[in-house]
């Protein structure tokens, strides 16, 4: 069995939504894992969220091409999570929920406490903003 059908099914038999490059890195070497999932990316089996970060997709319904299974505003914590970095709701999000705002917050806006991240998540045009406690 080929490098690019040992990623798929894992792909498909994994409960999880987003894959980091570092969980595929048992099954070849790095070159052979890159290509594969470029492979996989054109094919529409995954998008790419990051540098190294990917996501299962789907088939938009207005337009066809490959979008994400989740939103980003739920993929984004899984893969800080992922990565290790602890994150909470942005300020403005808990003061709506708090009933101290009327006003939502229009990004993605992520509290990694008092960490530094500089990693850039995002997909078609929408990224993830970090606020530090």
């Amino acid at each position: 069995m080929n490098v690019l059908d040992r990623l798929q099914r894992s792909i498909a038999n994994r409960h999880d939504e987003v894959f980091l490059r570092a969980d595929f890195e048992s099954f070849a070497s790095q070159a052979q894992v890159g290509r594969a999932l470029k492979v996989l990316t054109t094919s529409g089996v995954l998008v790419k969220l990051g540098v190294g970060v990917y996501a299962k997709a789907k088939p938009s319904v207005l337009s066809g091409l490959p979008i994400p299974v989740k939103p980003l505003e739920v993929l984004a914590p899984r893969v800080l999570e992922k990565l290790g970095v602890p994150v909470e709701a942005s300020r403005l999000t808990t003061a709506y929920n708090e009933g101290h705002s009327t006003q939502l917050p229009a990004g993605i806006v992520l509290n990694t406490g008092r960490r530094r991240i500089r990693r850039k998540l995002g997909f078609n045009g929408r990224s993830v903003q970090y606020e530090q406690a």
